[in-house]
């Protein structure tokens, strides 16, 4: 699903205004560089082939493009870009071309140090042109305005860069929680958490998210939480289980904790924590069968 950076990012015309302000790109920078389209046009090719120059010659840049099919869908890109520093305006259209910069780079894996090196090298190769098609004067005009819409570029570049990385973090995040509390359907109305690792505040709070929303969504009865997997059952490990019961308990389900050993008992009397209030049960199979007791099911043992 596509990312919409200019909301993420809260990119409106207030937040447009600032950065122009804070980047001192006023109506005559863009006036003056929307007067050198020919210019641009004259010398996209070369700039943007001197570019390329130093992006393929480098080993681990070049191996980000995989053949010369897709070096020359880039250098026309790359040609249009250019073309785009001349055209005279700064508004959110132009903004949101080139948010997909930053999220493209991010997308292939590219690095921020080497589009940086590339702005760098844009700039480099603007000022030697300039100085050769103007005079000094006029040329230096000329760059100083181009220097600022470059500096803003990057700027945007790297926040969507930013932007596109943490949404890549969050959503691989979500998928290894929802893997670590795998809530299992094990019968109508009957479901199961078996819980691997250590239980923390926050996946403490996941777990009952996750268990409260599925309670809800399956209109569950019983709820079965196997702690087997769990190395330490302490204080605070029991303090959660207490109130994902209680919370379990208010949507008119009950929770059952299986996977009590012989030390975790011993720990919990040592530690006078009272589960008093918890169905328990040692082993999974005891619990699924008080379970579906729960929601008026036996388990038949044949003769």
């Amino acid at each position: 699903m596509a990312v919409d950076y200019m909301s993420l990012l809260k990119l409106d015309e207030r937040e447009l205004a600032q950065r122009r302000a804070f980047f001192e790109i006023t109506d005559e920078d863009l006036a003056r560089v929307a007067k050198l389209r020919d210019f641009a046009a004259r010398h996209g090719d070369a700039i943007v082939d001197d570019l390329y120059q130093l992006i393929l010659g480098h080993a681990d840049s070049r191996a980000f493009f995989a053949d010369e099919t897709m070096v020359r869908r880039v250098k026309s890109m790359q040609k249009q870009y250019f073309l785009g520093l001349f055209a005279g305006n700064c508004d959110l259209r132009y903004v949101q071309d080139r948010l997909r910069v930053g999220a493209s780079h991010e997308r292939i894996g590219l690095e921020p140090k080497w589009y940086l090196g590339a702005y760098g090298r844009y700039l480099r190769l603007l000022l030697d042109r300039l100085f050769t098609d103007f005079p000094a004067a006029e040329a230096q005009a000329a760059f100083r305005s181009l220097s600022k819409l470059v500096a803003f570029d990057t700027a945007l570049a790297m926040d969507t860069y930013i932007a596109a990385n943490l949404d890549t973090v969050a959503r691989h995040q979500a998928a290894i929680r929802e893997l670590s509390t795998p809530v299992i359907r094990v019968y109508d109305r009957v479901l199961l958490l078996p819980l691997v690792g250590t239980v923390d505040t926050h996946r403490a709070q996941q777990i009952m998210e996750t268990l409260l929303l599925r309670t809800v969504e399956d209109q569950a009865k019983a709820i079965i939480v196997d702690i087997a997997g769990v190395p330490v059952v302490d204080t605070k490990v029991a303090d959660h289980l207490l109130k994902t019961t209680a919370a379990v308990r208010m949507l008119g389900a009950v929770t059952i904790i299986t996977g009590i050993s012989a030390q975790v008992a011993r720990t919990m009397v040592q530690l006078g924590v009272d589960l008093s209030s918890i169905e328990t049960r040692a082993r999974l199979a005891d619990g699924i069968e008080l379970a579906l007791a729960k929601v008026g099911r036996v388990i038949a043992v044949k003769a």
